[in-house]
């Protein structure tokens, strides 16, 4: 069962549950995409092919805020608008240890080892690897957690989950990136908290928000 956050004629908004991957792949598991196709389908009587263009991803154990397009047009503009970098991703974090400022901007050089599908991070220059930034602030700290909120400015593969584990900040539950045990859903503490964009027809700026999951590596922080 999707929870839509925003719908229109153009876009579906949803609130991505941690474990259900967005676009399909070598598992054949069942998809966000599948799921929004049949919800469309069966909330509008539509028969046959129903067309949902993903615009973005999350990784399959990240929770939150996930675009959609309903319409080609829409497809193709958001496209544009997040290759150009015109958009807001706020991200919340669960993280094992406090980190070292309260706030601070983080850059790094990622390298992804697709064979592995793991992405090392280099503090300095790497001519092989991308760079990437992101803003955190520390929010709260609760039961020896801390939670973060996360702005990253460029957009690669794990990059939040490597840029936090860089500084000894492991998020909850990512075994991946350092964290000491797994979380009982197998799920990693790391939630879309929002995303700010322009519509893509209506030229409005659109701000969609999602709570975190109601499990208990959330439970100090809802």
């Amino acid at each position: 069962m999707l929870e839509v956050l925003f719908e229109d004629n153009h876009i579906l908004a949803v609130n991505k549950p941690a474990g259900l991957l967005v676009h399909g792949d070598e598992t054949g598991d069942t998809t966000l995409a599948d799921l929004a196709r049949e919800y469309i389908r069966e909330k509008y009587n539509k028969p046959g092919n129903v067309f949902v263009g993903v615009v973005h991803r999350l990784d399959r154990p990240v929770s939150g805020v996930v675009l959609l397009a309903k319409t080609s047009k829409a497809l193709a503009r958001l496209n544009e608008l997040f290759r150009s970098r015109k958009t807001q991703k706020t991200y919340w974090a669960v993280v094992q240890n406090r980190p070292p400022s309260d706030q601070q901007t983080l850059v790094h050089w990622l390298l992804k080892d697709s064979s592995r599908n793991v992405t090392k991070a280099f503090s300095k220059e790497n001519a092989q690897a991308q760079r990437s930034e992101l803003n955190y602030k520390l929010l709260r700290e609760q039961q020896g957690k801390f939670l973060l909120e996360v702005n990253p400015i460029t957009g690669r593969p794990h990059q939040i989950r490597v840029q936090l584990a860089s500084m000894r900040c492991p998020i909850l539950g990512d075994l991946k990136y350092g964290a000491p045990q797994p979380l009982p859903d197998k799920s990693i503490a790391l939630h879309a908290r929002q995303l700010q964009f322009e519509h893509p027809t209506l030229k409005t700026l659109v701000t969609i928000s999602a709570l975190p999951p109601a499990t208990p590596a959330w439970a100090p922080f809802r």
